[in-house]
């Protein structure tokens, strides 16, 4: 498997693409290129995270740097912790995909996302098979575990919404069978919370099956059955939430996000009155944002592109539909845990119920997205034979909708979404054109996006 960074990280099916020989070459690359003195690990519960550790933690230590392993851990705490103690760090986790995938999620030192040119750094030093500095056994690195950075994580998330700020409020958590079991039931005890954890198994065979941010139905069912206040799913890796209210109704990232402006603003702590999201976002978001004052500043998908503008622009708040939600004055990068329990500290500040709050901060357009299966190295071509059928659509649309044509970072599918004034209308026009895709791409079928 050719190591190429994706949307987030490097990705591909356990043992036949990410294999540990790719693994072993990243962890080398990666040592050379973060100029890190120690670089963090964590992982995800995958029955395939073992092993790519492992993997890692040979080729780091061949390049003479120690390696400090966290075991399973979310992603947000690999990133606060990296960014506490001034390390490189590294997530073994394929976030919301399926259990028999994996990918390795890398940050540089001080928990930072990297940037292109680390990344392209990084691709060609493993394209060129790297080897060995130098043949004495002193120069080898040494691994430590350190199995307090989930405590510690708890600690921080407690310290940032403040001690006792979820009092009386009942949560219902579905931990994907990931990563957020070991720490978001805790965390929100600690909050003050009453709490129900569903779906908290580490077996490493069932993340994100049937469960989690990308599966959030059975949670809606359980949040109604139980008569909880809301409920909040994380994806298998921890970094994105997906709420639901007490009437089952699913929350999604563009109005979390929203309404994380809109309270921010009103509280005056969102610096500039700005905030950053994807082209994935909502029209109705940005209406809603402008009626409140607040700028929006859009970016190509991907958390990382968010961070990266953010931190340009000194914006404290952004995210994607999906649920990656930024406070990045509070956390260096997308974190579902520290995104949920702001959010019920919101809702017990205001003493509305979320369904109140999450129905009026804004009004959504109808938006369908279908995945195209395209043959791999192709998806860009494809996007672009269809751009002539694009126009069309767009013409028809006018300002009451809108198309967005990309190919995935991270699968072999092009994602073709549109957004009009009626659900109809956005069907038809996007059924269209993923006939149009899948002609182009030789009789593959589109499907219904999983989130």
């Amino acid at each position: 498997m050719p190591v190429r960074f994706g949307t987030d990280g490097v990705r591909g099916r356990a043992l036949t693409e990410l294999t540990p020989e790719v693994a072993m070459m990243v962890g080398r690359a990666c040592a050379r290129t973060l100029g890190a003195e120690r670089i963090l690990i964590g992982r995800d519960p995958r029955r395939s995270g073992d092993m790519l550790e492992a993997a890692l933690v040979a080729g780091i230590a061949a390049e003479g740097i120690d390696v400090d392993l966290l075991g399973v851990v979310p992603t947000p705490a690999v990133a606060w912790w990296a960014r506490t103690e001034g390390c490189g760090a590294m997530m073994v986790t394929a976030s919301h995909n399926p259990w028999t995938d994996n990918g390795i999620k890398v940050f540089g030192v001080g928990g930072r996302k990297l940037d292109d040119a680390q990344q392209a750094a990084i691709e060609h030093l493993c394209d060129g098979a790297t080897h060995p500095r130098g043949d004495s056994v002193m120069n080898v690195g040494v691994a430590r575990r350190d199995d307090a950075v989930a405590q510690r994580y708890i600690e921080a998330i407690v310290d940032a919404v403040g001690p006792g700020a979820l009092a009386s409020l009942h949560v219902v958590v579905d931990a994907a069978n990931g990563a957020m079991g070991v720490v978001a039931g805790s965390a929100l005890q600690r909050l003050g919370a009453q709490v129900e954890v569903i779906f908290d198994s580490l077996a490493g065979d069932d993340v994100n099956a049937g469960c989690g941010a990308t599966y959030p139905q059975a949670l809606s069912r359980h949040v109604v059955h139980r008569g909880a206040d809301l409920g909040l799913a994380f994806d298998g890796d921890g970094d994105r939430v997906i709420a639901v209210d007490h009437r089952g109704h699913i929350v999604d990232g563009d109005r979390l996000i929203a309404l994380a402006a809109w309270d921010r603003h009103r509280r005056g702590r969102l610096p500039g009155a700005t905030v950053v999201v994807t082209v994935m976002t909502n029209l109705g978001f940005h209406r809603a944002m402008r009626a409140q004052g607040i700028e929006v500043v859009t970016t190509a998908v991907g958390d990382r592109q968010v961070l990266e503008t953010m931190e340009q622009l000194g914006c404290v708040l952004g995210g994607e539909q999906s649920g990656h939600i930024i406070h990045h004055d509070l956390m260096p990068s997308g974190d579902g845990l520290l995104a949920g329990a702001l959010l019920g500290d919101l809702v017990l500040r205001h003493g509305r119920p979320l369904a109140d709050l999450a129905d009026g901060i804004m009004t959504a357009l109808p938006q369908v997205l279908l995945n195209v299966a395209v043959p791999p190295g192709r998806s860009h071509e494809i996007a672009q034979a269809l751009a002539d059928d694009v126009a069309e659509v767009e013409h028809l649309l006018g300002d009451e909708g809108r198309v967005l044509v990309r190919p995935s970072g991270t699968e072999p599918v092009l994602r073709i979404m549109i957004e009009a004034s009626s659900s109809d209308a956005a069907q038809r026009h996007v059924e269209g054109l993923a006939a149009r895709a899948q002609h182009l791409a030789g009789g593959t079928t589109p499907v219904p996006d999983a989130g």
